[in-house]
């Protein structure tokens, strides 16, 4: 059943209060401002999140697992097409539906939780640029995540300096030679289709292509897994093509087009990234105050200490703020607005460093309890701090809005 239909089923099922879900134990009410079809979206995914990721979330960390299967299960409520079309079996919902979505299931695995948006941010690509035959061959399997999906433009040499990248796409006859290496891949080596942004033209941003690089490529190699910090529910490698065959029908748009397809996926892959930071950070926050309120020192819990009070009360109204500028860009990227990537790269920035912040002072509250792998902030603190690099660092989102805000 598709998620619409699922979310409709349960909101007659519950006559429409959700009487009937047992719901996550939240320090403040994270349905405010939610319209009542986003308030049963979130309580399906803090369901599956609670249910399905939690519980197993500290092994898929500890030894490195890819929940394959899990995946597979959220895509069954259509958490694998978000706002694909529904025509090629996607959920057809909006950006904001999404934000609501992602931060739910970040309470469970924030690992998890980010390869599932970069899954959707392809997916997306494909559907919002691809044409009626790729839509047709491509989706069905990624939406049911049957297949997985990589996105592929950070190299060794153009990281921040996407446009400088150096990967050579030459058409000969009725193929496509890809000759170069893409860095930091998530789903590297695992996944079954690859978004490869390369240069078919000059230098620049208008010289570069995009291409759907299908995993028994010939001239397709991977590296060796990274060993990271965080994010090790996810596999993570380099991907390498050399005369890497793709037949032309693989071009996704037209020549020359590549960089603005991918600038266009990075929108929503912002928003997504930091809404992804704030339900890790929301679940930080809910162990922090269930802390505070039941450990003791000098005769009292902590939370009967002012300074203690005052941490909580930041960090709330700082995650409050942070989900707001986040809605917020999800909301103008529904309406299409011309501001809209200026306000993906203000939410981004603000929420994966409000994330990461909230997450280290959930961590601080704990004391040395926080710093040890059967607690949970240490791997929430861990997951998050990569979102601060990722889809565009958060120096270049201060470049964005300040390139936005001094124009002439």
């Amino acid at each position: 059943a598709s998620f619409m239909r699922l979310a409709s089923l349960i909101h007659r099922r519950t006559l429409g209060g959700l009487r009937g879900f047992r719901k996550f134990s939240a320090s403040i009410d994270y349905t405010v401002g939610l319209s009542e079809e986003q308030v049963c979206f979130q309580e399906v995914a803090r369901d599956f999140a609670q249910n399905e990721m939690l519980p197993y979330a500290p092994k898929w960390d500890q030894e490195k697992i890819f929940p394959e299967e899990v995946l597979r299960k959220a895509a069954s409520l259509g958490f694998g097409g978000v706002y694909v079309r529904e025509d090629v079996g996607g959920s057809g919902l909006g950006r904001k539906d999404a934000s609501v979505i992602f931060e739910a299931l970040a309470r469970g695995c924030v690992s998890t939780t980010a390869y599932l948006t970069i899954h959707n941010m392809c997916a997306w690509m494909i559907d919002e640029f691809g044409n009626q035959e790729q839509r047709e061959r491509w989706l069905p399997s990624l939406v049911s995540m049957d297949a997985f999906a990589s996105y592929c433009l950070t190299e060794p040499g153009s990281g921040s300096d996407a446009a400088s990248l150096s990967t050579k796409a030459e058409l000969k006859g009725d193929m496509y030679y890809l000759t170069g290496e893409k860095a930091f891949i998530s789903g590297g080596g695992r996944s079954d289709i690859y978004l490869v942004m390369a240069r078919t033209g000059g230098a620049g941003p208008k010289g570069i292509s995009c291409f759907i690089v299908p995993k028994g490529a010939p001239g397709l190699s991977f590296g060796s897994q990274l060993h990271k910090l965080g994010w090790n529910s996810q596999p993570t490698a380099p991907v390498i093509m050399e005369e890497c065959a793709v037949p032309k029908e693989n071009l996704l748009g037209p020549e020359g087009d590549g960089f603005k397809i991918a600038m266009r996926g990075l929108d929503g892959g912002r928003v997504n990234i930091g809404t992804t930071s704030l339900g890790g950070a929301s679940m930080c926050l809910d162990l922090a105050v269930e802390h505070v309120q039941t450990r003791k020192q000098f005769g009292s819990t902590l939370d009967g200490f002012q300074h203690i009070r005052f941490k909580i009360a930041d960090m709330a109204t700082q995650l409050t703020a942070a989900r707001q500028m986040v809605l917020t860009a999800a909301g103008l990227l529904d309406q299409k607005n011309p501001s809209a990537t200026m306000f993906c790269a203000m939410a981004k920035q603000f929420s994966t460093d409000i994330g990461f912040q909230i997450c280290n002072d959930s961590l601080q509250l704990h004391g040395g309890y926080g710093y040890i792998q059967e607690y949970h902030p240490e791997r929430y603190l861990r997951d998050v701090r990569v979102h601060q690099i990722l889809e565009g660092t958060n120096e270049i989102m201060r470049h964005i809005v300040s390139r936005e805000v001094l124009k002439k």
